[in-house]
C-alpha cells in the first residue's frame, strides 16, 4: 500500500515542531499499551510507540483523519525510512541542525520547568479576587443606536431638518442624500459606546433623548444630522464569563513572576549589544562557517 505521508519528508531542521499538549482521550489512550514499547528496530536504533503517538500528532488535520490501521502503518512506515535514511549519515549534525535541536530542548526543559510551576496555582478564591478587582466598582458603560445624514454644508442640513420636522422618512433621506458610507443602509451606525464616535458628534449624541433628532453638527468629515434610535447600558460582565480569561491571567502572572525569579538568581554572562555587531542576529551566512 503505497504511504499517504512520503510527500511529508522534510530536512530536519525545520521538522522540529512544537510538542502538542495531551489531552485527557490521549492519556486514556496511551495508558495501555505503554508508550515505551518498541514498534520497530533499524539497526540497532528503536522507535517506541511514543515516538508514533507524537508524530500523528504533529500531522495536519486530513492525515489524522485517516483510519487508525493506515494511520498507524503509515507514520511507523515514514520515522522507519527516516531512520534509516539518517543512518547513512556518517557526518555529524550541520550546525544548523545542531542549533536548532540545542533550541528546541532548552525550550522544551523550560516548559517542563514552567507547567511544574503552575500547578495548582489556579484556585477559585484567587479567580474571585482577581474577578473583585477588575470588576467590583465597574458601573455599566452607556451604549448608543444612532443613525445620521452626512452632507457637506450647514445649509443642506438645515434643510434636511426641516424635512424631518415635516414628517420625511428618516432612512429615505439618508438613503438620497447622506455622502457617508451608512447612506445606503439608512444612515445607520449600529450600536457604540463612549470614545468611539468623533466629537462633537459624540456630545451631541450624549445629550439626545430617544427619538429625537439633532440640530447640524459639525465635525472633520461635514455636517451631521443624527437621529437617536435607541441606549442601552453594558452589562458588567459575570464571574463565570470571565472566569477563564482570569484564571489565565492568574496562571501567567505566576509564571511571568517565576521566570524573573528563576532568571534574577541565575549566574548569567552575557555579550551586550555595545560590544558585537548586533546586526550579526540577522546573518544566516555565519551559520554556513
Amino acid at each position: 500500500m503505497p504511504n499517504p505521508l512520503k510527500f511529508l519528508a522534510v530536512p530536519a531542521a525545520v521538522c522540529l515542531m512544537a510538542v502538542p499538549a495531551l489531552s485527557q482521550d490521549a492519556e486514556t489512550a496511551t495508558a495501555t499499551p505503554d508508550i515505551s514499547m518498541v514498534v520497530a528496530t533499524v539497526g540497532e536504533t528503536e522507535i517506541t510507540l511514543g515516538h508514533m503517538i507524537l508524530s500523528a500528532a504533529q500531522l495536519p488535520q486530513n492525515y489524522r483523519n485517516l483510519p487508525d490501521d493506515v494511520l498507524y502503518e503509515a507514520v511507523l512506515d515514514q520515522l522507519i525510512r527516516e531512520e534509516a535514511v539518517a543512518q547513512t549519515s556518517a557526518e555529524d549534525l550541520s550546525v544548523v541542525a545542531r542549533l536548532v535541536i540545542e533550541n528546541q530542548t532548552r525550550a522544551l526543559r523550560a516548559g517542563e520547568a514552567l507547567s511544574k510551576v503552575s500547578e495548582g496555582i489556579v484556585t477559585d478564591e484567587k479567580v474571585q479576587a482577581l474577578y473583585d478587582q477588575r470588576f467590583a466598582n465597574v458601573a455599566p458603560e452607556p451604549e448608543f443606536n444612532a443613525s445620521h445624514i452626512l452632507v457637506e454644508t450647514e445649509e443642506e442640513a438645515k434643510a434636511l431638518v426641516e424635512e424631518l420636522s415635516g414628517g420625511a422618512d428618516f432612512a429615505e433621506l439618508a438613503k438620497e442624500k447622506s455622502t457617508g458610507p451608512s447612506g445606503p443602509n439608512g444612515g445607520q451606525l449600529g450600536w457604540f459606546g463612549k470614545g468611539m464616535m468623533v466629537q462633537p458628534f459624540e456630545a451631541a449624541v450624549i445629550a439626545m433623548e430617544k427619538d429625537a433628532i439633532s440640530a447640524p453638527v459639525q465635525t472633520q468629515f461635514g455636517w451631521h444630522v443624527i437621529k437617536l434610535n435607541d441606549t442601552r447600558d453594558t452589562p458588567v460582565p459575570t464571574l463565570d464569563e470571565m472566569r477563564d480569561q482570569l484564571a489565565a491571567e492568574v496562571e501567567q502572572a505566576a509564571v511571568e513572576d517565576a521566570v524573573e525569579d528563576i532568571a534574577a538568581s541565575a549566574t548569567v554572562t552575557r555579550v551586550s549589544a555595545q560590544e558585537i555587531d548586533p546586526a550579526a542576529i540577522r546573518n544566516m551566512e555565519l551559520l554556513q562557517n
